[in-house]
């Protein structure tokens, strides 16, 4: 689904203001709030077209003489804005009232247009529940973090990561939403609470599972080492989380096999698991799996129960890659790989549509970072991810973990932090972009290469030397590469049924979003909202990097299209929401509301 708008690009860039910073406040609650307006108001700004506004002040016309008013306090060229407290004014001049994120939802979906029906009526309420979900589990994160900024003594580095995005996706309406969980349930199973939990196991009669495995052994045997425990005669062990497991128990089909026999319940055992920034996918240092677990929760904008064809898609890439592509891409990449899930369990249930997800299959996912593991993998999210509150040593505002390494970097070569900035993006560039574009040009493969699914490796100074990826979910094939793809697997017929290939034009749409959009000018953007470097000068090193011969040699087609548009492709994650769309659903040209915004990488955006 896709609407057209136009994102202006600003005449100076200004250095956010600590002082006046909201995510400082010394109440978490009032933290939390106000990073939810930010985010709802960075969705509104980009998905309804406007530019940087006169005097410093946004203003959001709603009709019956009233506006909101919100002050800038930085604006930038990549979309991520800062704002200040925003109030509602009958007329210019007044102080208005104070509005919370949860009414600003409301107002915003009221302008919008979207509450003139029914479904409009109560896709609005329900966003605002979702808002206020939450702000309220964020107000915990966030004390909960301040109280103990202190990672556990022997937490990994990549762990650590995976626990950092406190205040979530800057570009979602609800980056914190987890409907269905518990306050108990949420200390346990909270990235951001460092949570830890036993897993759940049932065991599910050979007759029905159904499994496969692109290595030596297959998935049951390697299941049965991680559960360690007897298992019925006959059957093949599942991992659950607890969640997952106490709700499958309600489904009428599950609780029919449980009765039958053909399905039990093993309870929780075993070691403590920990949750990565994706809620349902777990870790343990010790451990050469992670498991990417069913978990029916709604986070962001779907439910997390795996389907079959992201199953399929995972163990095929691994024998893709095994076939000699992945030879290739490390000849020309080294530092760069996918982590793999090569190996997967589920069940059949009976009568239901095998394509359909049934809650109980999981991934076991390949874990190159265990305790043993010298690089340091960070998710990028992580990375960039903001700390709100001061640090207890300097009374100065904590900086991102991206923050904290450019200033040891400016400080240890002696040169001043800005231009540190410039050389780590540039770095950072050719060590995770620079693969990326390669599998898709090389191989027809373009990656969902968001900041989340992405992992940048550092060295022991905090320069990129290069990256993973990670997520079965999200591969395009292109279709104009069908036939060297599935020679590549001779038999095989790949992509069929894991549901991979798509036309090359959704293909470029969805590429030039989720690394360029998401993933590169939302790092600019980190950079810029940050005060760590002046965006103008990254957008010309990225304009720099896309026109050189390396990516050249790439054959994508990624680059051009990023220098050449004018306008870029974006999702809409507020206007997705306010339509009640799950991103998993239905055909991925039609899962999610894109819109039309202006390129600040084309040339008249630099001008």
């Amino acid at each position: 689904m896709t609407t057209h708008a136009a994102l202006g690009v600003p005449a100076q860039v200004r250095t956010p203001l600590p002082e006046e910073d909201p995510l400082l406040h010394p109440d978490p609650a009032v933290a939390a709030d106000a990073a939810a307006t930010e985010c709802l108001l960075r969705c509104w700004v980009r998905e309804t077209g406007r530019c940087e506004p006169p005097g410093g002040v946004l203003r959001v016309a709603l009709g019956d003489g009233l506006c909101l008013a919100v002050p800038v306090r930085y604006w930038s060229p990549a979309g991520w804005h800062r704002f200040g407290q925003a109030r509602l004014v009958a007329e210019i001049g007044t102080d208005g009232h104070p509005v919370d994120a949860v009414t600003m939802a409301a107002l915003l979906a009221r302008e919008s247009g979207i509450t003139a029906d029914r479904a409009g009526v109560r896709h609005t309420a329900e966003l605002a529940a979702r808002v206020a979900d939450s702000v309220r589990r964020t107000a915990r994160f966030v004390a909960d973090r301040r109280d103990t900024p202190a990672a556990a003594p022997g937490t990994t580095p990549f762990l650590e990561a995976e626990q950092a995005l406190l205040l979530g996706h800057p570009l979602h309406p609800t980056p914190k939403s987890r409907e269905g969980l518990g306050e108990t349930e949420t200390v346990a199973y909270s990235p951001e609470l460092r949570g830890a939990f036993r897993l759940h196991w049932f065991a599910a009669d050979r007759e029905l599972a159904v499994h496969d495995s692109a290595l030596d052994s297959d998935a049951p045997a390697l299941l049965a080492a991680l559960h360690g425990g007897a298992l019925p005669p006959g059957t093949v062990p599942l991992p659950l989380h607890p969640w997952q497991a106490r709700e499958l128990t309600h489904r009428p089909a599950i609780a029919a096999l449980l009765e039958a026999g053909l399905l039990h319940d093993l309870g929780s055992s075993g070691e403590l698991w920990h949750p990565t920034s994706s809620v349902r996918t777990v870790y343990r240092a010790d451990r050469p799996w992670m498991l990417k677990l069913s978990l029916g929760l709604a986070i962001t904008n779907s439910r997390r129960e795996n389907l079959r064809k992201e199953l399929l898609r995972g163990v095929e890439v691994h024998r893709l890659l095994e076939s000699g592509l992945g030879a290739q891409w490390q000849a020309a990449h080294p530092g760069f790989d996918i982590v793999r899930d090569p190996a997967w369990v589920g069940v059949d249930l009976p009568g239901a549509d095998d394509s359909a997800a049934t809650g109980l299959d999981a991934v076991l996912r390949q874990n190159p970072f265990g305790a043993w593991d010298r690089q340091r993998a960070l998710c990028v999210a992580g990375l960039l991810a903001e700390r709100p509150w001061l640090d207890p040593g300097t009374g100065t505002p904590s900086r991102s973990r991206l923050g904290e390494l450019l200033h040891r970097l400016a400080a240890r070569t002696g040169r001043p932090a800005t231009t540190v900035a410039a050389e780590w993006f540039l770095r950072y560039l050719d060590a995770v972009a620079l693969p990326v574009l390669w599998l898709d040009g090389r191989a027809g493969i373009a990656l969902e290469a968001h900041q989340q699914n992405s992992l940048v490796l550092l060295d022991e100074e905090g320069w990129p030397t290069g990256g993973r990826y990670r997520d079965n979910q999200g591969y395009y094939f292109r279709e104009s590469r069908a036939a060297e793809l599935d020679g590549r697997l001779p038999g095989r017929a790949v992509g069929k049924q894991s549901d991979t290939f798509v036309p090359d034009p959704v293909a470029d749409e969805r590429f030039a979003y989720y690394l360029g959009v998401n993933h590169l000018l939302g790092l600019v953007g980190a950079f810029g909202a940050q005060g760590l470097a002046d965006e103008r000068v990254l957008l010309a090193g990225l304009r720099g990097f896309l026109a050189s011969r390396a990516v050249a040699a790439t054959g994508s087609t990624l680059p051009a299209r990023l220098l050449d548009s004018p306008t870029l492709e974006c999702k809409a994650n507020l206007l997705t929401r306010l339509h009640g769309m799950d991103e998993l659903v239905g055909p991925v040209e039609t899962q999610s509301v894109y819109v039309t915004v202006a390129n600040p990488l084309h040339a008249g955006a630099a001008a």
